[in-house]
């Protein structure tokens, strides 16, 4: 199919994108990498009046470090940027790490961080991943900005807190704390697909080893990324064991987690795979909080 008629352009800078879309409101459509619109065009799912190419906006294409200690990622970075960046390696690995599992090369060479985040769908990987590192998002306006987290940005099933007058142009990750350690796992029937059960999983131990903080978020598992906050409570404040992490896994799959039935597995199935992920992200990532050299195995 081809997509119903509209107008376009491709702006130079934030401030005539912003004017942009404070005059035509809903009826303009912002494109990035264009990995999930263009099909929804194609297919009419979405008919804007207007479509703003932002492509040619070089202010938001970029990695800096933080005075923090953390990075700050422009909305416009590419997603193969991310994987292969040093700073990403170095300040942000769970990030780096996820990566490779977003769909293919070919896509992560035109997909943005921002883009992926702004559409929200349930099924990616880097909301749950922002939402796990505590991020947070500068949103823009024609008026000014605010700041929100990741977990208040995302509010229903390819629904965020952006308005339509509103875009999202930077991504700020904070350090992560001494005793930190993540892991990201997903399951696909092959790789590069929609995950059928995924997560992303931080954990913080304190110097006599207890776990201090967790934080599990699951993709495919809800309407947007899906934070198991009972199972992290099991956690907190214990020492790691082979039983603490099953109860973890048993509770996250059996009592948070709304998977839903589709042609490839049913929701029971779903849980299940959510049960065994847990158990080897969350082991991964307290091993990693011990001291263990973070890798990609």
């Amino acid at each position: 199919m081809k997509p119903a008629p509209f107008k376009f352009t491709a702006p130079d800078s934030v401030s005539e994108v912003l004017a942009l879309i404070r005059q035509h409101g809903d009826e303009a459509k912002l494109l990035a990498g264009g990995q999930s619109l263009i099909p929804l065009l194609n297919f009419r799912l979405a008919s804007p009046g207007l479509l703003v190419d932002l492509n040619r906006i070089e202010e938001l294409d970029f990695i800096h470090k933080s005075p923090e200690g953390g990075l700050r990622i422009g909305a416009m970075t590419r997603q193969c940027r991310l994987e292969r960046d040093p700073l990403v390696a170095e300040r942000a690995p769970l990030l780096g790490e996820t990566m490779p599992f977003v769909a293919h090369p070919q896509i992560r060479s035109r997909g943005t961080l921002g883009g992926t985040l702004a559409h929200a769908d349930p099924a990616a990987e880097l909301p749950a991943v922002a939402v796990t590192l505590g991020a947070r998002f500068r949103l823009q306006s024609d008026t000014g900005e605010r700041w929100l987290t990741a977990q208040d940005f995302f509010v229903g099933l390819l629904t965020t807190a952006l308005t339509p007058e509103e875009m999202l142009v930077e991504i700020d990750i904070p350090p992560t704390p001494p005793g930190w350690g993540g892991s990201f796992m997903e399951i696909a029937r092959r790789h590069g697909d929609y995950a059928l059960a995924g997560l992303a999983v931080g954990v913080t131990l304190d110097p006599a080893g207890k776990c201090s903080e967790a934080r599990l978020v699951y993709l495919s598992a809800g309407d947007g990324p899906l934070v198991a906050h009972e199972a992290a409570a099991i956690l907190t404040g214990e020492r790691p064991t082979d039983d603490l992490i099953e109860a973890v896994a048993r509770q996250a799959a059996e009592a948070e987690v709304e998977p839903t039935s589709d042609i490839h597995a049913s929701a029971e199935f779903k849980r299940h795979l959510c049960g065994v992920l847990t158990r080897r992200a969350l082991t991964t990532a307290i091993h990693r909080a011990t001291g263990d050299t973070w890798d990609k195995s």
